[in-house]
């Protein structure tokens, strides 16, 4: 299993690291899994942490920049394996309170957690965290893969994890690495996007949420990292894309 860290954002008292650990490899392509965490003041949120088959390789990348005691968040933006499936083992091994939408607190069970005190559960609105001045802000995602669905926004770094939502299947040399043309970076987007977000109107609802925001980042749980200007191309294509329930007759 191969990791690849790389540093978002660093201003000595605040990081944003983006890990990369898959265990699914094929010759051509596949779809990769990135994991995220932010560091405050010593005190870290980790964000979409994975499946059990990573923990062991994901926690001492942690510990690398905060001790498991400090994580005080994890967040699971949804209710899927690849992004929820480890989470007995982070609640044994860290103290952390751990932040999903209301709709998936009951199913956590099924991966044999119980211990319900320690969930933070979303209203469909979402919510912040403030530290100082700035925040974190649990931004609404739903129908665009997961009926509760939410991304992240850092105010400090302005990135936004965007969970699922540009998420790409890449050639494995391109994996972890940003977007550097968008236009040819399309065909990589267009099939998920097309199957697993619910529709056009839900796919504005989002990019007229997050247009508000001052992003410098779009960061997805799976593929390429968006900077710049490709992260408004990203958004300029999404609010245009027909997709799921705009194409039924496709399906049925």
């Amino acid at each position: 299993m191969q990791n690849q860290e790389k540093i978002l954002f660093d201003n000595g008292t605040h990081k944003f690291i983006m890990f990369s650990f898959d265990d699914e490899t094929h010759e051509d392509s596949y779809l990769s899994v990135n994991q995220y965490l932010i560091v405050q003041n010593n005190m870290g949120v980790l964000i979409d942490p994975g499946s059990e088959a990573i923990f062991d390789e994901l926690s001492e990348a942690v510990t690398k920049h905060v001790a498991l005691e400090n994580i005080k968040y994890i967040f699971l933006s949804h209710q899927d394996p690849d992004v929820s499936g480890s989470i007995t083992q982070w609640s044994v091994t860290t103290p952390a309170k751990f932040i999903i939408s209301s709709l998936w607190v009951r199913f956590m069970s099924h991966y044999g957690f119980l211990d319900m005190g320690r969930i933070m559960s979303l209203p469909d609105h979402g919510a912040k965290i403030h530290f100082g001045e700035n925040y974190i802000q649990f931004v609404p995602a739903h129908f665009l893969h997961s009926p509760g669905n939410f991304s992240l926004y850092d105010s400090l770094s302005k990135i936004l994890f965007s969970g699922d939502i540009g998420a790409a299947i890449v050639p494995a040399h391109d994996e972890y690495k940003h977007v550097d043309n968008f236009e040819k970076h399309k065909k990589n987007l267009e099939g998920f996007h097309k199957r697993y977000m619910g529709s056009n109107k839900l796919c504005r609802a989002w990019v007229s949420h997050v247009e508000k925001l001052d992003i410098n980042i779009i960061a997805p749980q799976h593929g390429l990292l968006f900077e710049g200007g490709d992260a408004q191309l990203f958004l300029e294509w999404l609010k245009e894309l027909e997709c799921g329930s705009d194409l039924l007759s496709e399906l049925y």
